[in-house]
């Protein structure tokens, strides 16, 4: 099978049981989606299947045939990933590529995001570390630099 990774195909055995996040792990090398709970609570598995987020552990990886899937190591240099620099919106660093992954395609699906939706997109990932001020402030600083640059 074939599956379009971060821009490019990439061929693939997938055993009809298998998730996306094992294959995007032990087959491809991709470990920033990260096996957290497994169930799909925690979001750490996070990734972008047709520019929505995901949680790839609930998701089997024949399901990603003919689907644009994006991993953390497909985003580069994003205003979301400098905005958690910027904003220490991570400490141990496990969720974060979920968190970034959740963040990124809320802003780009809801450029005018409010805080209640903000807070609601936020609640599909879990943080143990940290309190989810910070991730929420990385957020409002890249909408408002993208509002006022239009």
């Amino acid at each position: 099978m074939s599956l379009k990774v971060n821009g490019e195909r990439r061929e693939v055995n997938i055993r009809t049981s298998e998730t996306l996040l094992n294959v995007l792990r032990n087959q491809l090398g991709l470990t920033g989606a990260k096996p957290g709970c497994l169930n799909g609570d925690c979001g750490a598995c996070t990734v972008h299947v047709d520019g929505w987020p995901m949680k790839s552990c609930l998701m089997l990886g024949v399901e990603g045939v003919d689907k644009e899937i994006t991993t953390i190591e497909g985003l580069e240099n994003t205003p979301i990933q400098q905005a958690f620099i910027e904003q220490f919106a991570f400490q141990c660093g496990y969720c974060t590529p979920g968190f970034i992954m959740n963040c990124q395609s809320l802003i780009e699906q809801h450029p005018d995001a409010s805080d209640e939706m903000i807070q609601e997109w936020l609640e599909s990932n879990i943080c143990r570390c940290t309190g989810y001020q910070e991730i929420e402030q990385a957020i409002k600083s890249v909408l408002v630099r993208k509002q006022n640059s239009e």
